[in-house]
Parts: C-alpha cells; sequence; structure tokens
C-alpha cells in the first residue's frame, strides 16, 4: 500500500472522528514525513502518551515506512483554548498553528 497524506487522513478520520483534523505531508509528496494535529473526543481522559499510542498503534503499518511523524493531539477543550491564545496575542508570529505564548518578540 503507497503511504499518502489522504491514506492517513481517511484512516484518522475513521478511528478517532475529529472534530479537527490537518495532516501535512512535509516530504514534498513522497510520503516519508508527515506533521498531524488531531482534535478529538476520544483522546478525553487519556494522558499525551495514552494519545499517541493510539495513533501509532492505528498507523502502525505506516509507521514501519515512514521516516518521520509528527502528531499534536489535542481534546476539543484543550484546542479551543489553544486557539483562544492564538487570537488573543495576533501580533505575534506563529508557525504550524503554535499558539503564541505572549513573549514573542518580532
Amino acid at each position: 500500500m503507497e503511504i499518502t497524506k489522504d491514506n492517513i487522513e481517511k484512516k484518522l478520520r475513521d478511528e478517532f472522528e475529529p472534530v479537527y483534523l490537518n495532516v501535512d505531508d512535509v516530504s514534498s509528496g513522497c510520503g516519508l514525513k508527515f506533521d498531524t494535529t488531531i482534535v478529538s473526543k476520544k483522546f478525553e481522559g487519556k494522558q499525551l502518551l495514552a494519545r499517541q499510542r493510539l495513533v501509532n498503534d492505528l498507523l502502525k503499518d505506516e509507521m514501519t515506512k515512514i521516516h518521520a511523524f509528527t502528531q499534536k493531539t489535542y481534546t476539543p477543550d484543550e484546542w479551543e483554548k489553544k486557539q483562544q491564545k492564538t487570537i488573543t496575542n495576533p501580533e505575534c508570529e506563529t508557525k504550524t498553528m503554535n499558539a503564541c505564548t505572549g513573549d514573542c518578540k518580532k
């Protein structure tokens, strides 16, 4: 099976029913490096390591071929708070949806 952004997105959507999902192929299309953000109610009550294990277990076949897989996993409440921080500090430069802490300097 070819590893593509679409394949990974489908598996993540089917399993976690995310309220927000972003999968970026950061390997220029060769399918070897992915950055993901997953926001799901299924992460509620789970520590970060448990969430990441759920994702890794789901993608265990793909992980044998992927060189790098970055995942950010949030509950809907955590995601909402993160978005509020970003909105509260619009003067800060942010990349890849990272919330500004307010301490950034241009």
